[in-house]
């Protein structure tokens, strides 16, 4: 089961339905309007079929980040959001990545960081956004296997990346 996490408004929601949407479409077909979401209380289980592999993604509501630990043990990979428009949430978010980095059940799950919302105005720079994570410390220490990806689940910049990502990382899911 892949884990989506992330704090409060980053766009896993958005970021999930228009995978969802994704997988469903033609290569060339467009995402059209980004449909509405509320902030997830709980957890949604979602099945995304890539090329013919289902895969099961299960999305924590920011707000439970006190016990996101109880769901680690289901966790074969992970997809980290951070919304790069929030220059205020940064540090927490940074702060709630180390600590499902540190997690031993998760020591050898496969883990993305999307840096998402990249079509607002306010974001910063990649650079400067992997520099205030300190990613490539991170990086170098963390036991699992790191990618990071740039993306907008509005405009859908990127979605295609995270489905590779997906794919590549859940061979053994059915």
């Amino acid at each position: 089961m892949c884990l989506l996490l992330g704090a409060t408004g980053v766009g896993k929601t958005l970021l999930l339905k228009r995978l969802q949407k994704l997988c469903q479409m033609d290569a060339d077909a467009d995402l059209g309007e980004a449909p509405v979401t509320l902030p997830t209380v709980g957890t949604n289980l979602t099945d995304l079929v890539v090329r013919k592999r289902k895969i099961t993604v299960r999305e924590l509501g920011g707000c439970m980040g006190p016990i996101w630990p109880k769901y680690y043990v289901d966790g074969t990979s992970v997809i980290f959001v951070v919304d790069c428009a929030n220059i205020v949430q940064i540090s927490s978010s940074c702060v709630q990545l180390l600590s499902v980095l540190s997690a031993e059940p998760l020591h050898s799950a496969a883990v993305l960081i999307l840096f998402n919302k990249r079509d607002l105005p306010c974001t910063m720079s990649l650079v400067e956004l992997k520099s205030l994570f300190r990613m490539d410390e991170i990086i170098r220490t963390a036991p699992q296997s790191i990618t990071t990806l740039e993306i907008s689940a509005r405009s859908g910049q990127g979605l295609q990346d995270v489905l590779s990502w997906m794919f590549s990382n859940h061979s053994h899911d059915t």
